[in-house]
């Protein structure tokens, strides 16, 4: 039974439908999952207690009829098309174990068939739903200004290449395009993953669904609203994640030959006998008895238990797989490939230095102060970050007077009657011994921060996205396990990238990158041969994590969609349980091989003594169930804590 899921078809830009979360009862397979598994738990009781034998048996068949009834229709359509699956086979072989008295069995079979079923439509109706809460980020109207000036509100699917659109503060960008005039500063972190606003002058380009922040922009639009970066965001996830649905169990490659070959023995094991005069009830009883010892419940068991099995011990341990698909998949696994913020780093900027200028009379902590004093008005993320330094610094903080914020430029107030300014190093003329420390800190990966007094500059500020405490070791033990060292994508600049990389250890950092850019950067290195697991938490990753043989999303910080597209999600954020999982990945894929092994020595020496003996049923049938109760308690045995290591 195919456990993957493929994705429906994308939703129209122009859907106006409010997005939605379906609820896990409303989908069809959970419901008659979850009746089927009801009635077994009834049956085995009834069976369990003295009453009467038709009592369990019309609850057994009832689970048969609930959990049975779609894959056996989806078999015979199969079978229209000439194809022959494992579904309609488990159907066969629980009807069959049925007529001859082991309903038990037969019902066991529809329940683990049926909760994979449900399993499967649930990750597929979240996907959907994730993809449909990704198009609420593009606003559904836009304002839209003619050559004569006058203004009209018009749906933003409507926009036009060439048309014009203003956006005023706190408002989403309609469309994709060029500021024509104004100057503000914009949130791009769900196209960029950039943990800072980015400053916005006439010739920037803008995008669609990006949050304005304090001034007023004049957009040219310069993309049709079907080829919106969120448009293309949509469209590649949907294609990524239908491409990598394709991906199969081991098992289940070989499912089709093994459902034919065990048919066409079972009709032969019936019809040749009775061709040399055997009796019909002796024919019967030995094909049944053949069905049941060649069914592939043992086969199922031996990799269903352990994956899952697996799949429950990282979820303890602070990583969530969400099907035994994936936990096969991260053995694959030989590069591994960051986001920077958010993934690498905490996603907040902190006050990394304070310098004064050279030949200005301040010493640092003053300069922290007047700003954090400035700086309390604002709520721009840099903002808060000063604030807080200089809170920590000083709890007696003071508040500055008459503040004012300049859109693109900074923000000024005045502390003590003087004027303390707050902008952008290129917004004051610099001695060369000035410039030359604001180039150093740039260059270090700092976004800095002038402090101006009274139209005089005297001090700089470096503030830095916090690299998290465990992502050196981190990529440390990725390098050890895998043989190669991390990546790093980024949509922050080179700079701030390869600074970032190199404190954790990474040398391969490329930067600039919109979501298409990382998902094309992600493909061209599976071209290359490599399985590559991403690791991001924002939308702009969602492409990339679809792109990659498995996608793993940061719990805490991801987004609705990077978490509904990711294969894996770290909850707690901690980057040292890939590793675990990994490895956790490699134990799970050795005993599968084990158990295989055992099911199939004991099919095997059932069914040669089926055939060349007479096999009782009663034996038979035990020796199916010990089979498969041996695969079982062999998969178990990951569900111990031992199995689970963060060290490679």
């Amino acid at each position: 039974m195919t456990i993957t899921a493929s994705l429906p078809p994308s939703p129209p830009l122009d859907d106006g439908r409010p997005a939605h979360k379906t609820r896990t009862f409303s989908i069809a397979e959970v419901r008659w999952a979850s009746v089927a598994l009801l009635l077994f738990t009834i049956g085995l009781a009834l069976q369990l207690s003295p009453m009467p034998e038709w009592t369990y048996w019309a609850a057994y068949l009832a689970c048969y009829l609930a959990g049975g009834w779609e894959p056996a229709i989806e078999g015979l359509r199969a079978l229209r098309h000439k194809t022959l699956d494992v579904d309609l086979l488990m159907i066969v072989a629980a009807l069959g174990a049925a007529g001859i008295g082991q309903v038990f069995d037969g019902a066991l079979l529809i329940v683990i068939f049926a909760t994979s079923g449900a399993l499967e439509a649930v990750l597929t109706q979240r996907t959907a739903d994730s993809i449909r809460g990704l198009l609420s980020l593009s606003p559904e109207q836009a304002l839209r200004v003619d050559a004569k000036g006058v203004q009209t509100t018009v749906n933003a699917s409507d926009l036009s290449i060439g048309d014009t659109i203003i956006v005023r503060p706190g408002e989403r960008i309609g469309g994709d395009g060029r500021v024509v005039t104004g100057s503000s500063e914009v949130d791009q972190s769900t196209i960029t993953g950039e943990s800072v606003a980015a400053q916005k002058r006439p010739g920037d380009a803008v995008y669609a669904g990006t949050m304005n922040a304090t001034g007023m922009l004049t957009v040219e639009v310069i993309r049709d609203p079907n080829d919106t970066v969120i448009a293309r965001v949509v469209a590649m996830v949907h294609d990524a994640s239908s491409t990598k649905a394709k991906t199969q169990l081991f098992i289940e490659r070989v499912e089709q030959y093994y459902s034919s070959i065990v048919v066409a023995s079972t009709v032969a094991i019936f019809a040749v006998p009775l061709l040399f005069g055997a009796h019909l009830e002796s024919a019967l009883l030995r094909a049944m008895t053949f069905m049941i010892v060649a069914s592939p419940c043992a086969v199922v068991l031996a990799t269903m238990p352990p994956l899952l099995a697996a799949m429950a011990t990282a979820a303890r341990n602070g990583v969530l797989v969400k099907s035994a698909v994936v936990m096969e998949r991260l053995r694959e696994i030989d590069l591994v490939a960051f986001d920077k913020t958010g993934t690498l780093t905490e996603g907040m900027p902190r006050v990394h230095t304070v310098r004064a200028l050279p030949g200005a009379d301040i010493e640092p902590a003053e300069i922290l102060a007047l700003a954090g004093a400035v700086e309390r008005h604002s709520e721009h993320p840099l903002a808060t970050a000063i604030t807080d330094a200089a809170w920590r610094s000083d709890d007696k903080l003071t508040t500055a007077t008459d503040f004012a914020s300049t859109p693109g430029i900074g923000v000024h107030g005045f502390v003590a009657g003087r004027r303390i300014d707050l902008s952008r190093p290129l917004m004051y003329p610099l001695t060369p011994a000035a410039r030359a420390l604001v180039d150093e800190l740039e260059q270090s990966g700092l976004t800095v921060v002038l402090v101006g007094i009274d139209n005089t500059a005297v001090g700089l500020l470096g503030l830095r996205d916090t690299i998290r405490t465990e992502s050196p070791q981190a990529v440390t033990q990725i390098t050890q396990l895998t043989g190669q060292r991390p990546i790093l994508l980024s949509g922050d600049n080179q700079q701030v990238a390869t600074a970032t990389a190199a404190s954790v250890g990474i040398t391969d950092a490329r930067a600039d990158l919109l979501p298409d850019a990382k998902a094309a950067a992600v493909q061209e290195l599976r071209d290359r041969g490599c399985a590559v697991l991403v690791v991001g938490d924002g939308v702009n990753d969602a492409p990339a994590l679809a792109t990659a043989h498995t996608g793993v999303a940061m719990g805490r910080r991801g987004s609705d969609l990077t978490l509904d597209t990711a294969d894996a999600v770290l909850i707690h954020d901690d980057l040292r349980g890939l590793v675990g999982v990994v490895k956790l990945s490699q134990r799970a894929h050795r005993i599968v091989i084990a158990n295989l092994a055992v099911a199939a020595t004991f099919i095997v020496t059932l069914v040669i003594w089926d055939l060349t003996a007479t096999l009782p049923l009663p034996l038979g049938v035990a020796g199916h169930e010990t089979s498969t109760v041996i695969v079982a308690l062999n998969g178990m045995r990951l569900l111990s804590q031992r199995s689970w290591s963060t060290q490679a």
